[in-house]
């Protein structure tokens, strides 16, 4: 089992008459993702709601903050005791016989114009074996044809935008990977989180967003960007793209500062310190997904 320690600190200040907040920072709790400990701090005297999505574990932390600074510190020990699969044992699931909760992961989305991308994703993949070994081609075709460059997209890059530039930050290439996925019928979803082992070519450790594929019986872990080390992703929210999970929503007037996160390998529970590397297996942190 791997044991990681971290913690963010968000700075902002807030314009009169101040902001309400909803944030997504803290650890997922999943049968495979366990919260061992953890801690809030919030620089004013705030009420914190929390609450968890019964499907997709994302915990949100709502905020009514006022006029001035406002600091959010949140620091967690995760254990993660992934399930594993041998790849060629997982096939992709037909659209009739997926779980109810799955399919809203099977449509386009606001940054995931999967229609759009049909023809391109059925000439690509469409003649395929129909398991993990398809879902890891679609992630190596956006590695090789999409290059890390920070800050070379906005909030409203999609896709398609990604497509026609060939450039963006892991975001990007996440949507772009799950635009194709659901082109060919596969269902996946965003995911955002923090991760352990992480290029430090990249700069100081950030929030990382990925992509997680509905194949079997659960949800397992790709990387598109190819920047990090899957085994050491924290998750914390899922949802259909960036529009859905994203680690700060603000709505009022507010300007930030970039995170500060601190991420690193402790002994486990049984006094073994393992450290996050790649493996040639498929991971999971989700639970297995009932049919219904």
């Amino acid at each position: 089992m791997l044991r990681l320690n971290f913690s963010i600190e968000l700075n902002y200040e807030i314009a009169p008459p101040g902001c309400d907040f909803i944030f997504s920072i803290h650890a997922a709790q999943t049968p495979h993702q366990i919260v061992v400990s953890e801690s809030l701090g919030i620089s004013q005297s705030l009420p914190p709601i929390l609450y968890t999505d019964p499907v997709a574990h994302t915990r949100y932390l709502r905020l009514k903050a006022f006029a001035g600074p406002l600091t959010v510190r949140y620091a967690a020990t995760v254990d993660l005791d992934h399930h594993t699969a041998q790849p060629a044992q997982l096939g992709e699931v037909a659209v009739a016989d997926l779980p109810g909760a799955v399919l809203p992961y099977i449509y386009p989305s606001r940054y995931c114009q999967s229609d759009r991308l049909q023809r391109l994703a059925v000439k690509e993949f469409g003649q395929l074996w129909q398991g993990y070994s398809r879902v890891q081609a679609i992630r190596d075709w956006v590695l090789n044809r999409v290059t890390f460059l920070s800050n070379s997209s906005t909030g409203n890059t999609s896709a398609v935008d990604t497509l026609v530039e060939e450039v963006g930050v892991c975001r990007d290439f996440a949507h772009l990977m799950i635009a194709l996925c659901r082109a060919v019928n596969i269902p996946a979803r965003f995911v955002t989180g923090i991760d352990y082992g992480s290029d430090p070519a990249l700069g100081p450790t950030d929030f990382h967003a990925y992509v997680e594929v509905y194949l079997g019986d659960r949800w397992y872990i790709f990387d598109p960007s190819g920047v990090a080390i899957p085994m050491g992703f924290v998750r914390f929210g899922t949802g259909r793209d960036a529009a859905d999970s994203a680690f700060s929503t603000m709505f009022g007037g507010v300007r930030g500062t970039a995170p500060v996160i601190q991420i690193e390998a402790i002994p486990n529970a049984q006094g073994v310190l393992m450290v996050p590397r790649h493996v040639p297996y498929a991971l999971s942190t989700d639970g297995q997904v009932e049919r219904n």
